[in-house]
């Protein structure tokens, strides 16, 4: 399994450089000003306000005749030379002028997270003076030039150009003259070639090398294993080969070492890992590293986060794990690893705060020491084979925030709800696919649940109603009960939950009319969403599928699900209410009446079946102003007369409309005025072949497929 893979034009948040910021806070500080800058200054600075097609209201500051140490973003020292610019975030368009290289006393010049374009000027790198450039988060593009060999010593320490536009081969000599270079971040561009072999050589004093989120190729350099002094090396997220070289552990300084989503492979070494007795951060995720984990990642005592998965490693986890006592951090999801738990002493863990194993193959009880991790916030064992009741001891767990058990062999939902009622941080609770054949509690004593905001019990399948227990979560947003064998109606407290979005009921055995009160939900009659809820992200990723995640509640669309049941009588007219509905699925049940005109007011709508029921009449001419409507389905009617035409409708196949004689369209063999109406090609597939076929028109159309997940009869929530 693939998680989604991240955008590569620019994500919303800095990548993670911390050694970086630390090496700018230490080469930043604030002089006095004393006397004022020179005219030459001056005119360099206008020069650069002359560049910039959006200033941010810099011209209201930066105005000839006033003393350039009195801008806005601008620090001199005790003799007036101007030694920093600092305009970040400041929403400046246009280009970086080089005559910001010519001032002459110039040492550390921050303009990130700007919208500046154009190149960027080699008079900054080849500067007497600077020390420090962070131009990150632009749009700067071109390639970065060499310069020549008989460029004197520069004494740039800091440069930061990530998350710009640059690409074309990284320079193998440009910064020869950089010997005291210490930290480089050209993470998210579009660089591609070789990974550079001449770091270490040179820029001997270099601790922070971050080339993640590029296009680089090929396999690592060995020569990175001389950087005595490297300390960080992120090179994550390119599209390397091969394995981590033996000489790459001869770095034995390093602390973060960081190289996911890279195409690499091998066996991780005991002797070789062991070497790395600093290390803080060990992140190999998403690649092809197979064998087990070393006994001796014991030895890495300092280690704080271990990344480790999607890989195909296998074997039991080490017991010399515990060791790592300082471990916050341990995520070894989509891997080959087997045994049972009990061999790791969690107790010895006080500080680990997310644990995730999901997809494994596990097997035992989940043991009890874990409970002793009391800091623990994320705890994820979906999908492996743990069996046997929960123990109560979950309970002591009260920073709990995201639990997900699905996809095991637990018994006892009962118990299992009122252990997990005493944790009151829970937001994030998924225990479908366990319980299986039991029968959902309708006890008092299940605990409040205060602060969920996502529950799924799904695929279990339990027997029972729509617990009342439900309607005292108050701050709920989504609510999975598909695919169980619950019966009665749809009560009608449903309309208190005042936050779902997000309600699928889908794959039961439930009865009796749509209520109104379910067109009656605040969050699917308003546009607007949880000021919350969109701020808001899951300490670890939800995945719908198996290939598709979501990192926050409101990337979910808002969705109505209530196929596969037995509802009866006709759909409300009140459904036209729920306006900001993105997904409406009422197919196979036994709906009669006709398709409400008030369906015409959900203009947000993107996906609505309706196929298998009972339902005749025409299809309101005026669905045809659904603008955003990408999949449609009314097969497997006793709908009449002509289909809408124009919009949306001239998009969709004849598949949306099976098994409804008395229809006709420019697209059936029926057209509309004709004498006789043949057959409309009935379709004699299961109820997946036809949620197969929709999905198939929808994704196709909707490219990512977003609403896929939503669709799809089988569902997995890890």
């Amino acid at each position: 399994m693939q998680p989604l893979q991240l955008s590569r034009m620019r994500y919303n948040e800095k990548l993670p450089i911390s050694s970086l910021g630390i090496a700018l806070v230490m080469l930043m500080s604030l002089a006095a000003i004393t006397s004022s800058c020179t005219e030459q200054e001056k005119a360099s600075l206008l020069k650069f306000l002359t560049g910039l097609s959006q200033d941010g209201g810099l011209a209201a500051s930066w105005r000839n005749g006033t003393d350039c140490c009195t801008w806005e973003g601008i620090t001199c020292s005790m003799d007036g030379t101007v030694t920093d610019v600092s305009l970040a975030s400041k929403g400046l368009q246009g280009y970086i002028s080089p005559t910001v290289g010519s001032l002459a006393g110039l040492l550390r010049l921050n303009l990130s997270n700007n919208m500046l374009s154009s190149g960027l000027p080699q008079e900054l790198v080849s500067s007497g003076s600077i020390i420090a450039i962070d131009i990150s988060f632009n749009r700067l593009d071109g390639e970065l030039h060499e310069m020549p060999s008989s460029t004197p010593v520069r004494p740039l320490k800091v440069l930061n150009i990530s998350s710009n536009l640059f690409a074309g081969q990284f320079p193998s000599s440009t910064w020869g003259a950089m010997k005291d270079l210490v930290a480089l971040n050209a993470s998210n561009n579009s660089f591609t070639g070789q990974l550079p072999t001449h770091f270490c050589t040179s820029f001997p004093s270099l601790v922070v090398l971050e080339l993640s989120y590029n296009r680089f190729r090929g396999s690592i350099p060995p020569e990175l294993g001389s950087c005595s002094m490297l300390r960080v090396l992120k090179v994550g997220h390119n599209n390397l080969s091969g394995t981590l070289p033996d000489e790459l552990f001869n770095a034995t300084s390093l602390e973060f070492l960081s190289f996911p989503r890279s195409g690499l492979q091998g066996i991780l070494e005991d002797t070789y890992i062991a070497k790395l007795t600093f290390l803080v951060t060990l992140d190999l995720g998403e690649n092809n590293f197979s064998g087990k984990i070393p006994e001796f990642i014991g030895h890495l005592k300092r280690l704080e986060e271990l990344y480790l998965n999607s890989n195909i490693m296998y074997g039991e986890l080490p017991s010399t794990l515990a060791n790592c006592t300082n471990l916050i951090t341990i995520n070894l999801n989509c891997n080959n690893f087997s045994g049972q738990l009990t061999k790791v002493n969690f107790s010895s863990l006080p500080n680990l705060m997310s644990l995730d194993l999901m997809r494994n193959n596990f097997d035992g009880t989940i043991p009890e020491s874990i409970y002793s991790c009391r800091k623990l916030i994320a705890l994820r064992l979906s999908s492996n084979k743990f069996h046997g009741q929960l123990a109560k001891g979950l309970g002591n767990l009260k920073s709990l925030s995201f639990l997900s058990l699905y996809n095991n062999n637990l018994t006892n939902i009962t118990d299992a709800l009122q252990i997990l009622g005493s944790s009151k941080n829970l937001s994030t609770l998924l225990i479908g696919r366990n319980f299986r054949h039991e029968t959902m509690p309708e006890d008092d004593t299940i605990g409040s649940f205060e602060n969920i905001r996502f529950l799924g019990i799904s695929d279990c399948p339990l027997f029972g109603k729509i617990p009342f227990w439900i309607s005292k979560i108050a701050n709920l947003e989504i609510l999975i009960l598909s695919n169980n064998q619950l019966t009665g109606s749809i009560p009608a407290w449903i309309k208190a939950l005042s936050y779902v979005f997000y309600l699928d009921i889908s794959n039961n055995s439930l009865t009796g009319e749509i209520p109104t009160t379910l067109t009656d939900m605040p969050m699917l009659e308003s546009a607007k969403t949880d000021a919350n809820s969109n701020q808001r992200v899951f300490i670890l990723p939800v995945y719908p599928t198996l290939s598709h995640q979501y990192r926050q509640p409101f990337a979910f669309p808002k969705l109505l699900d209530l196929s596969n049941n037995k509802f009866t009588g006709e759909i409300p007219s009140t459904i036209g209410q729920l306006k900001s509905l993105r997904s409406l699925n009422l197919s196979f049940n036994n709906l009669t009446g006709q398709i409400p005109e008030s369906t015409c007011n959900l203009t947000s709508l993107q996906v609505l079946d309706l196929s298998n029921n009972n339902l005749t009449g025409a299809i309101p001419a005026a669905l045809d102003s659904l603008h955003f409507l990408a999949a449609f389905n009314v097969s497997d009617n006793d709908l009449e007369g002509p289909i809408p035409s124009g919009g949306q409708f001239n998009t969709f196949g004849t598949s949306s409309f099976d098994g409804n004689t008395k229809l006709c369209g420019s697209m059936l063999i029926h057209k509309c005025g004709s004498a006789e109406a043949p057959p409309v090609n009935v379709l004699t597939t299961k109820q997946t072949d036809y949620k197969v076929a929709f999905v198939i028109a929808f994704s196709t159309f909707f490219g990512v497929g977003v609403l896929y997940d939503q669709i799809v009869l089988s569902r997995y929530f890890g």
